[in-house]
């Protein structure tokens, strides 16, 4: 396969610009992860943007792939994707910022759910891409879990 440097580096810094723009608008409030009670399992802070950033990386190569198939799904594959990116973009403001935790537990599920759907359709266009998205599906699941805990051990 031929990389195209040019959509493949567009490709990442979408996903990237959608986790760090996110980040940016919950900083203020990230110092409640320290101030919460957490479930069993609850990594360190730091962590989190160092896993991020490279689920983000991932998913931005897999929907380069995407884009440069001739699949007839290629449109609908990347709008699940976009909307995906976009639920992600809002879960850290409802559970950061709104400090939500149970309305972020909901929309985590929902985006697991979008997760699995990308990851399918994205199967159906190219393996490659939809393998590149399960450790983003493992560590959102994960997430679901981390969030859950919250909520029961903080309401």
């Amino acid at each position: 396969m031929n990389i195209k440097f040019k959509p493949l580096a567009i490709s990442i810094l979408i996903a990237l610009g959608v986790g760090g723009l996110s980040g940016f608008l919950t900083m203020g409030n990230m110092d409640i992860y320290g101030n919460i009670n957490k479930p069993p399992l609850s990594p360190p802070p730091i962590v989190f943007p160092i896993v991020w950033t490279i689920l983000f990386i991932l998913m931005g190569i897999s929907a380069y792939l995407i884009y440069e198939s001739n699949s007839n799904l290629k449109g609908k594959a990347l709008a699940i994707y976009g909307l995906q990116l976009v639920v992600n973009f809002f879960w850290p403001i409802i559970f950061f910022n709104g400090q939500k935790f149970l309305l972020a537990f909901v929309w985590l599920l929902l985006l697991v759910a979008l997760i699995i759907e990308t990851i399918l359709i994205f199967k159906d266009i190219n393996k490659k891409a939809s393998l590149l998205l399960i450790p983003y599906l493992l560590w959102s699941i994960f997430a679901t879990y981390l969030n859950l805990g919250v909520y029961l051990l903080n309401r």
